[in-house]
């Protein structure tokens, strides 16, 4: 779990620099590409791979979780910093708080209400909008792509509850199918061509490879093997290691209220994570990341 914390946290500035050489649809679109030749080689080595089932949920996971996730998601990064846009994204879990009434049945209960409460109060700090600046807009993007990733734990979650769903094959076809449109925004929009430097083939390496293929292999083997509490807590260092990362390598600096933002979220997650814990003990696949 500490390997992986590293390893989603630091993805961040990995994919910051992977847009110095790239416009931010080819990126996410090869990312993405690589992350499902990784996990396709994984499973037809381990004789794991199946003809696709469930594949409207397929559909519609892939469109929302992947494509729209990851398009928004890079684009958001291209004029703003990693620790901003990872503490933007980290917002899911209340979204998925939100959600989960008309989409689950389910009802915001005691402590819920207050780590919401915070969020929105983070968001606000972090946002700015009484500031007119460029920045704004790849906040909002993150905000959107953070939704995007809700919808998507929603969907997976309502699936989850009709059929026993096997998840790490499930996440290969929703992937492969949410690169289609990735790759058809790549093509249609114009961009700058990307540069085949080392950086840049390194960036995309990391991001596939590491971040996006062995990332969601690690995240299953930890999930069955450390309680909802621990696995929950320990994510929300990834924001943390994004940060600190970007102040390190790329010189990220936040003003106060965006600092202050980012640790009332941080507190909401906290809390969040906390209760989660305390209501179970069986970790859910849905809430990893790409």
């Amino acid at each position: 779990m500490v390997v992986l914390t590293l390893i989603w946290g630091y993805a961040w500035v990995v994919a910051k620099v992977g847009l110095a050489y790239s416009g931010p649809f080819d990126f996410a679109a090869l990312r993405v590409l690589v992350g499902v030749l990784t996990l396709g080689i994984w499973l037809v080595a381990t004789g794991r791979l199946a003809r696709p089932v469930l594949l409207t949920d397929a559909v519609l996971i892939g469109l929302v979780q992947t494509a729209a996730f990851l398009i928004l998601n890079t684009w958001a990064l291209v004029d703003s910093g990693p620790g901003k846009t990872s503490i933007l994204v980290f917002t899911m879990p209340f979204w998925v708080l939100l959600f989960a009434r008309p989409g689950l049945g389910e009802r915001l209960e005691g402590i819920q209400w207050w780590a919401v409460g915070l969020a929105f109060a983070g968001l606000l700090l972090v946002l700015e909008p009484w500031r007119l600046q460029i920045t704004l807009l790849s906040k909002l993007l993150a905000v959107l792509a953070s939704i995007c990733w809700a919808a998507g734990v929603i969907l997976a979650k309502r699936l989850q509850r009709r059929e026993q769903v096997d998840v790490l094959g499930f996440t290969f076809w929703q992937m492969l199918i949410g690169l289609v449109p990735m790759v058809l925004v790549a093509w249609a929009v114009p961009a700058r061509s990307v540069e085949w430097t080392l950086p840049f083939v390194l960036a995309l390496l990391f991001s596939g490879v590491v971040a996006t293929g062995f990332g969601w292999l690690m995240w299953l083997y930890v999930l069955h093997r450390l309680p909802a509490g621990t696995t929950s807590l320990a994510s929300l260092a990834i924001p943390v290691v994004a940060a600190l990362a970007a102040a390190i390598q790329l010189g990220e600096r936040l003003r106060p209220a965006e600092l202050g933002g980012m640790l009332v979220i941080s507190v909401a997650l906290a809390l969040v994570s906390w209760d989660a814990g305390r209501r179970k003990r069986t970790p859910d696949a849905a809430m990893g990341q790409e």
